[in-house]
């Protein structure tokens, strides 16, 4: 690339003004507002805690990027909207990353793209036994340590939770480890499992996609539950998913162990002839007032060879001016406390909340799964995930309060996060110099007092 000697720019003038541009600035930064990110991070002790995640089976006396360092440079990055790592190339000189991730010395540039990507390829088995990618990382630490963060949240037992679970399509382009085509997708993918309760990430598992939906979520809800139980002893807990969560091997499961569920269940002939007169009322209501119209009913049912016993079944018998809509779910839990409709409208349709939060992730880019294995893949999977805890942690502890207590990440970033800024270095301080013409003060002062009480 040709080097530019060019020091001014000259633009269209205003009025009788000219207009000229110039590199000649101290340090800037584009991210001012992450200081808060950093802070947040702080206070549920999240980045020191990812490191123990991981084994550095480098020589110390000739490391020159921490561990620690490397790590929460990935993961501010992410949150700050870098998704990739040629990002970091530029992203190493920034001086407010360098405050982020702990580095000492600004004149020192952080790590590159080819050292973040050495961290994330790491060994299955010994580093020791490896010549350049000698940092590995527990799978099984980061998981705790998901639902560790969302335990310490809740000051008291909570009388209840609802876990939520889901599936969602990461599309593949290149000849990642076992990447398979899938039908309903229609393309290469792989189906990553996401289990949340309420905005709190518990489970982020990358999975092939030539598997059923449900495939791996009992192991999953057996290892959250038992952990949540065991400081938790008596809280309720309610799983709710879609029919692609409805199989006998997790309600079984759930019944045995306590665990209440509500599931949504696929239609079929048999379902379908037992609300032949629910749903006939509600043609003749839409008939009558040509709006939508729903009935609600409830039956035991059993399937012919999949079930092992009768379960409760709540139908949705509802006419459109498209035509019949019927919609099942099975439930654990009993009428007495959750009637039909009451069951179906307020307590199973608001698992659509869930679908916000797998939003966010790929706002956080979840997506970004080109490396070879699907090793490297789910730890750039937890990276995007550590990210949003990092955020939702932000939105939880310093925006409750304010008009972004519901803000997605995105929303987060562009407008807290994102701000121009000046970084001056000196002996005893670092200031950061905000444009005093940012438009969201009064908020970004509100949130900076919550987070340092």
């Amino acid at each position: 690339m040709t080097e530019c000697s060019q020091s001014a720019f000259e633009f269209e003038a205003h009025f009788s003004r000219q207009v000229v541009g110039r590199f000649e600035g101290e340090r800037l930064t584009s991210d001012g507002g992450a200081l808060l990110l950093r802070e947040a991070g702080r206070k549920i002790g999240l980045l020191r805690r990812v490191v123990v995640c991981f084994t550095d089976g480098r020589d110390p006396a000739r490391i020159e990027h921490e561990l620690g360092q490397m790590v929460a440079q990935r993961i501010y990055g992410l949150a700050l909207g870098y998704e990739d790592l040629n990002d970091h190339e530029e992203l190493r000189k920034d001086p407010l990353l360098a405050v982020l991730t702990g580095k000492r010395e600004f004149e020192e540039p952080m790590a590159g793209k080819s050292t973040l990507n050495r961290l994330e390829l790491t060994p299955a088995g010994p580093a020791e036994r490896e010549r350049y990618h000698k940092i590995r990382y527990s799978a099984e630490a980061i998981d705790r340590l998901l639902v560790e963060v969302f335990l310490e949240a809740r000051r008291s037992a909570p009388r209840q939770i609802v876990l939520d679970l889901d599936v969602t399509d990461t599309p593949l382009y290149g000849h990642q480890e076992k990447r398979f085509f899938h039908g309903y997708y229609d393309h290469y993918c792989y189906l990553p499992l996401y289990i949340f309760c309420g905005d709190h990430l518990l489970c982020a598992r990358l999975r092939p996609s030539n598997q059923d939906a449900s495939a791996g979520s009992l192991e999953e809800v057996r290892r959250i539950v038992g952990q949540i139980r065991r400081r938790w002893p008596h809280v309720r807990i309610v799983l709710r998913a879609d029919s692609g969560f409805c199989r006998e091997e997790l309600m079984g499961w759930c019944e045995k162990h306590g665990v209440d569920y509500v599931f949504g269940l696929a239609r079929n002939p048999r379902l379908r002839r037992k609300i032949g007169g629910p749903m006939r009322e509600a043609k003749q209501e839409h008939r009558r007032s040509g709006k939508p119209a729903r009935v609600f009913a409830e039956f035991s049912y059993r399937t012919r060879s999949s079930w092992s016993r009768s379960r409760r079944v709540v139908a949705k018998a509802e006419y459109l001016e498209k035509g019949e809509n019927p919609r099942f779910v099975v439930t654990s839990l009993g009428p007495r406390g959750w009637p039909a409709q009451k069951l179906y409208e307020q307590l199973y349709c608001a698992r659509g909340e869930m679908e916000n939060r797998i939003k966010e992730q790929f706002h956080l880019f979840a997506d970004r799964l080109s490396t070879e294995t699907m090793r490297a893949n789910q730890l750039r999977l937890y990276f995007s995930s550590l990210a949003y805890v990092l955020v939702d942690a932000l939105r939880r502890l310093a925006l409750a309060k304010t008009e972004w207590a519901q803000a997605q990440v995105d929303t987060i970033r562009l407008r807290l996060l994102k701000i121009a800024a000046q970084v001056r270095v000196t002996a005893r301080r670092i200031w950061i110099g905000y444009s005093s013409a940012y438009p969201w003060k009064p908020l970004f002062a509100a949130a900076c007092a919550s987070l340092r009480r």
